[in-house]
C-alpha cells in the first residue's frame, strides 16, 4: 500500500503517548472554554492580559472593516498596503522606540522571513538552546549557518562569538522563554553583540504586553537589533511585527520572500490592534494582577511540584514521562479544568509538563483551586 507511513506514523505516535488532535472550542468568554457543552477553567490561553473579545477592540475592528474592509487584497508591495498598516507601525515604533516596524501574517512567518532573507550572506547565527521552532526551522538547512549555546549561558555564547568575530553574527533569542517561562538577560545579550560588533534579535512573542511600565517587553530593559513579537498573544488580535533600523527596514522589504509574497495582514485587525496596544500602555493593573496571582499560585503548590522559575506569566511543571503527564491533565479536565499537556517534539524527550498560563482575567479562587487539583492529581 502507498503512503502507508501515514497510518504507521501516527500509530507510533498513540503508541508513545505524543498523538495531537484538536478540540473542538464551541465557546469562550472570560477565563472559561466550553467544549461538548462543559465549561472548563482554561489555563492554556495566552490571552495573558485578558484583552481577547474587549468591547473596545471588538468596536475597533468594526470601525476598520467598515473604513479599510476585513481583507488587504494584495501584498504590502502591490495595493495591500495601507493607512491603517502605516499607522500601526508608527505606533508600534513610538510604543518600542524603534525607527522602523514590518508587518507580518504571523511569529512564524516573521522568523522565517528575516532570519532566511538574512542568511544568504554568509552570517553566522547563535541560538539560544531553548529558542523557538520557528528560529530553528529558519536556520536548520544548513547546519554551518548557527551554533546553538546552553540556555542562557552568556560564557558559552562569548566563546562562540568569539570564535567567529570574522563573519557577520546574530544573537538570537527568546525574551521570555515560552516553555520554561523564564526570560533573557536582554542587557547582557546586547553587551555582548557590542563587544563583537553583532546584532541581536529577540523573539518577544511571549513578552509583549507582559513585561515593562508599559508592556514593552525586552524592549523596556535595552533597544534590540530587531525586534519579533505578535500579536496574537497578549495583544489579542492577530498578526506579528518586527522593529528594527532604517537599513534593516530597507533589506526586509527588498529581500524577505514572506513579506514580499504574502498579501498584507487585513487592515481591520490593524485598526483593531491599535487601539489594543492603547489599553496596555495605560492599563498597569493588567500586569499587576498576573504578578500577583502568580505569587499565590506558587505559595498553594505542595512541594512534590516541580515548577521551574519564572518571572512571567507561565509556569512550567515538570512531570517528565509523557504519558504521565497526559493522565494528570485528564485528572484536572475532571475537575473542571483546561490544562494542555506539553509533550516532545515541543519539549525535550522526558520533560513533559503542564504549562500554566496565568491570566489577568483569573480570579485568586480559580488560582487556589488549580493549585489545589494540581497537588491531588500529581503523585
Amino acid at each position: 500500500m502507498s503512503f502507508q507511513f501515514l497510518v504507521d506514523s501516527v500509530k507510533q505516535q498513540q503508541q508513545i503517548s505524543l498523538f495531537r488532535q484538536r478540540t473542538v472550542i464551541s465557546e469562550q468568554f472570560d477565563n472559561q472554554i466550553i467544549i461538548d457543552g462543559k465549561s472548563y477553567l482554561n489555563f492554556s490561553s495566552n490571552d495573558y492580559l485578558g484583552l481577547n473579545n474587549h468591547p473596545d477592540i471588538n468596536n475597533a475592528l468594526k470601525e476598520g472593516a467598515n473604513r479599510f474592509g476585513t481583507c488587504a487584497s494584495a501584498s504590502s508591495l502591490i495595493t495591500g498596503y495601507n493607512y491603517a498598516h502605516q499607522a500601526l507601525e508608527e505606533t508600534v515604533c513610538e510604543w518600542l522606540n524603534k525607527p522602523r516596524c514590518l508587518l507580518f501574517s504571523s511569529g512564524f512567518a516573521a522568523n522565517t522571513g528575516v532570519i532566511q532573507a538574512l542568511a544568504k550572506n554568509n552570517i553566522k547565527f547563535c541560538l539560544d538552546k531553548l529558542s523557538h521552532a520557528s528560529l530553528i526551522d529558519s536556520v536548520i538547512h544548513d547546519k554551518n549557518l548557527f551554533k546553538r549555546f546552553a540556555h542562557n549561558n552568556y560564557q558559552q555564547l562569548d566563546d562562540l562569538l568569539e570564535k567567529h568575530q570574522d563573519l557577520d553574527q546574530i544573537i538570537v533569542s527568546e525574551g521570555v522563554f515560552s516553555m520554561d517561562g523564564d526570560r533573557a538577560d536582554i542587557v547582557k545579550l546586547n553587551q555582548l553583540a557590542k563587544k563583537y560588533q553583532a546584532k541581536t534579535y529577540i523573539d518577544d512573542a511571549h513578552a509583549i504586553g507582559v513585561i515593562g511600565n508599559e508592556g514593552q517587553g525586552s524592549s523596556f530593559y535595552h533597544l534590540n537589533d530587531i525586534t519579533m513579537a505578535t500579536f496574537g498573544k497578549a495583544v489579542a488580535t492577530n498578526g506579528a511585527f518586527i522593529t528594527c533600523d532604517e537599513e534593516m527596514f530597507h533589506y526586509l522589504i527588498n529581500f524577505s520572500r514572506h513579506y514580499i509574497y504574502s498579501t498584507a495582514m487585513s487592515p481591520a485587525i490593524a485598526w483593531a490592534t491599535i487601539k489594543s496596544i492603547e489599553l496596555i500602555k495605560k492599563e498597569h493593573w493588567r500586569r499587576e494582577k498576573i504578578t500577583e496571582l502568580s505569587q499565590i499560585f506558587s505559595a498553594n503548590l505542595d512541594d512534590k511540584v516541580k515548577l521551574l522559575p519564572t518571572t512571567s506569566s507561565i509556569h512550567a511543571i515538570v512531570i517528565g514521562d509523557a504519558g504521565k503527564t497526559l493522565i494528570t491533565a485528564n485528572k484536572l479536565k475532571s475537575k473542571g479544568i483546561w490544562l494542555t499537556p506539553i509533550r516532545p517534539p515541543t519539549v525535550a524527550k522526558q520533560s513533559s509538563r503542564l504549562r500554566v498560563t496565568i491570566n489577568s482575567n483569573h480570579k485568586e479562587k480559580d488560582i487556589i483551586y488549580l493549585a489545589q487539583c494540581i497537588n491531588e492529581a500529581i503523585i
